[in-house]
């Protein structure tokens, strides 16, 4: 089977805010950084950033967690600088699915990436299976029996179980939940038995042994995720999905915000200390530039539209 890459993200934005007569200090006020629900590797990003830029603008800048009602929540604030977006796939991704009131590339200016992080495959310790193969026989066994946790539709987690239900051809059940925090909670509980979250959001879990690891969802074994064999490896060849976030304007945010805020988040980003906090959590920091970001939305939106399609062939 063809490999099929999956790429996530979200995004935010700010800077130097033009009055009527001359050019105005931005901010003046406080900045509001609408993300994820409370757990995310999303959010804990989120944070850092807010207090980078809290250091640097000498103005507040809060974190707002309001799941995926913030991202058309951001898309209707003015576009002045005083309230960006951190979030995932959902924001340009879930309009392949369901009706959603935003269009990414008309309701957003893009401002940079700001984490890659590999998805792993988790399962409840209850459920008789050790390896990926062990899940795809089991599966296939039993279909329509094994309850997986989505998070947010079109986020990671839901994209990157369906991509493997489809390529290994077997039927899970989603249970959807409005963010990765809760969805982990009930796996955790066992009213659920599967899920493939951000590796960030699942580390400490599995090393207490409340949930068992099979797999990695990279193309090769990565450190972010130490002794996992990739999925492709486990059982499923061709298989590969990463997580991005990254933060996004409104649009028609003037360039000069843009690039201002490029310019912190990147430095923020960039920091070792930061770097190797996150890095301990499973989440690799990286930046870009707002027509970097703006590309790679464009051709993951093709792409993924592709799968989809796929998707839909193999039900």
């Amino acid at each position: 089977m063809k490999k099929t890459i999956v790429y996530f993200a979200a995004a935010a934005g700010a800077g130097l805010l033009p009055g009527n007569a001359a050019a105005q200090a931005y901010p003046a006020k406080v900045v509001r950084i609408i993300t994820t629900a409370p757990g995310s590797g999303t959010e804990l990003a989120a944070r850092i950033i807010a207090r980078g830029l809290t250091a640097s603008f000498g103005q507040q800048v809060i974190v707002d967690n309001r799941g995926i009602i913030g991202v058309e929540i951001t898309a209707k604030s003015p576009p002045d600088g005083y309230t960006i977006l951190h979030y995932t796939s959902p924001v340009w991704l879930l309009h392949l699915m369901q009706d959603v009131r935003w269009d990414a590339q008309r309701d957003f200016s893009t401002i940079t990436l700001a984490s890659r992080t590999p998805n792993i495959v988790v399962v409840h310790p209850s459920l008789p299976v050790t390896t990926v193969q062990q899940l795809i026989d089991l599966a296939r066994r039993q279909p329509d029996e094994i309850n997986y946790a989505a998070g947010t539709l079109g986020a990671s987690a839901h994209l990157s179980t369906e991509l493997f239900a489809s390529m290994a051809g077997i039927r899970l059940v989603r249970v959807s939940y409005k963010g990765s925090g809760p969805a982990v909670n009930d796996l955790l509980a066992g009213q659920v038995q599967l899920m493939f979250p951000a590796a960030g959001t699942i580390t400490g879990h599995v090393k207490s042994g409340r949930l068992r690891a099979l797999a990695v969802t990279t193309a090769e074994p990565t450190p972010l995720a130490p002794g996992l064999p990739t999925v492709a490896q486990a059982g499923l060849p061709g298989y590969e999905s990463v997580s991005l976030s990254g933060y996004f304007a409104p649009a028609k945010t003037p360039p000069a915000i843009i690039q201002r805020l490029n310019q912190e988040i990147a430095r923020i980003l960039g920091d070792a200390e930061n770097k190797q906090r996150m890095a301990a959590l499973g989440v690799e920091l990286l930046s870009s530039t707002p027509e970097g970001f703006a590309d790679m939305i464009k051709t993951e939106t093709a792409r993924m539209s592709g799968v989809f399609k796929r998707m839909r062939q193999d039900k």
